[in-house]
């Protein structure tokens, strides 16, 4: 929630004091470079390290970081730093929070996969998804309403006494034992790591899959647009747009919670990040449906527009769920608990900073071909992607989850 919240309110922020599209990709393009070079290392150190201490000390570390964002937000830092430095600052603080969560990340999945009995793996992945989609929902909604009631610099308060609850929630686990005591060369640690990925084609298929549909389907990043300049929802508006994607995803995670994914789970995740692309094309158009006032709902007032575009951005995170199950299943099912940090690193590099990558790539192509082109261009991408996983990874069309739990639990 917390991490969620101050995303959506620094890239408002940035937006605000440059109103400049390539502001917004240079965010992704800040956090992308760290998360993925950090990533080359982090896996290794996690592996050696016990999990819960890393993870308090992620949440510490961002927890300064909240505080030095309420400093370059504060309504005064503007008459002593220029804007083009203030935005500068906001980057180097973009840098900090990729690195940490480097680190984050793989100490998270192997934690989970040592709390969790083998056999609840797939149903534990889609609680843990679930509570983390309704921390995407809350965040950015509650940044878009405290935007508009307080300013930028009370929000990211707000940030820091989340992060805080979160650091209280985190020393309740026990700590965990370290599986992997004896220590190896980092390039060949790095590189088992890598190997083990590429030569396991489930894995390799599903990572790349998401990869590059998340890379070219960066819709997300472009929301401050479409608020202020097409659709002229302001910040309210903007909250629910960045809250809708969470959502679906927990609309989907709470069924999924009930009805598991059993039969051709391979061929779902192909057609759901299919129906992501085609959600994310529509989206693009959802200003030719009409930006004039229909009604207002407390207070907010609402067009055909918004309508489109919450409904696209709420559809596309239901798919984008079904496919962070699947995945997310596949990881914890295939992979030893030995190598947990090192396989998780890897997916954090070929998941989580095709994020930020997605940013920087819709920021850029808006700049050059126009807002609603550079989404729709990223929505057939996004349809080219799944083509070509489909042809090219037989494994993943036939996997079956429980097959792959037994064998594993064998």
């Amino acid at each position: 929630m917390a991490l969620n919240m101050q995303s959506a309110i620094v890239s408002y922020y940035v937006y605000t004091l440059t109103h400049d599209k390539l502001a917004l990709g240079m965010l992704g393009l800040w956090e992308v470079i760290p998360a993925i070079g950090f990533s080359l290392f982090s896996g290794h150190y996690v592996d050696l390290k016990e999990k819960k201490t890393l993870i308090m000390q992620c949440i510490a570390g961002y927890i300064l970081l909240s505080v030095f964002f309420v400093f370059l937000a504060w309504p005064h830092i503007q008459d002593h730093l220029s804007r083009h430095n203030i935005v500068w600052l906001i980057y180097v603080g973009i840098f900090i929070g990729g690195a940490l969560r480097a680190f984050l990340g793989p100490s998270s999945f192997a934690l989970q996969g040592m709390l969790v009995p083998r056999e609840l793996y797939a149903n534990a992945t889609t609680w843990s998804s679930t509570s983390w989609q309704i921390g995407a929902v809350i965040g950015p909604l509650f940044g878009g309403f405290m935007i508009a009631i307080a300013g930028f610099h009370l929000s990211l308060v707000c940030v820091g006494v989340v992060e805080l609850v979160s650091l209280v929630a985190i020393v309740q686990i026990p700590k965990q034992a370290i599986l992997k005591k004896e220590k190896e060369p980092v390039i060949k640690s790095l590189g088992e790591g890598l190997k083990f990925v590429f030569r396991t084609q489930l894995i390799l298929a599903a990572l790349s899959l998401d990869m590059f549909a998340v890379l070219f389907g960066g819709a997300v990043a472009l929301l401050p647009v479409y608020a202020l300049d097409i659709l002229n929802v302001g910040e309210i508006g903007f909250g629910w747009m960045r809250a809708a994607p969470g959502i679906g995803s927990v609309m989907a995670l709470f069924i999924l919670s009930f009805v598991p994914l059993k039969n051709k789970p391979g061929i779902k995740l192909m057609l759901c990040i299919a129906g992501f692309g085609v959600t994310t094309i529509i989206f693009g158009y959802c200003g030719w449906f009409g930006i004039d006032k229909i009604g207002s709902v407390f207070g907010f007032g609402i067009s055909w527009g918004f309508i489109v575009a919450f409904a696209m951005l709420l559809f596309g995170g239901m798919f984008d769920a079904v496919s962070v199950v699947i995945r997310g299943t596949i990881l914890q099912l295939y992979t030893p608990d030995s190598m947990r940090g090192r396989v998780a690193a890897v997916n954090t590099m070929f998941i989580s900073s095709s994020n930020e990558l997605g940013a920087m790539e819709s920021g850029i192509t808006a700049k050059w071909i126009g807002t609603v082109p550079a989404v729709v261009f990223g929505g057939c991408m996004t349809l080219v992607v799944v083509g070509i996983t489909y042809f090219g990874a037989p494994m993943l069309r036939a996997l079956n989850i429980d097959v792959a739990a037994r064998e594993k639990k064998d």
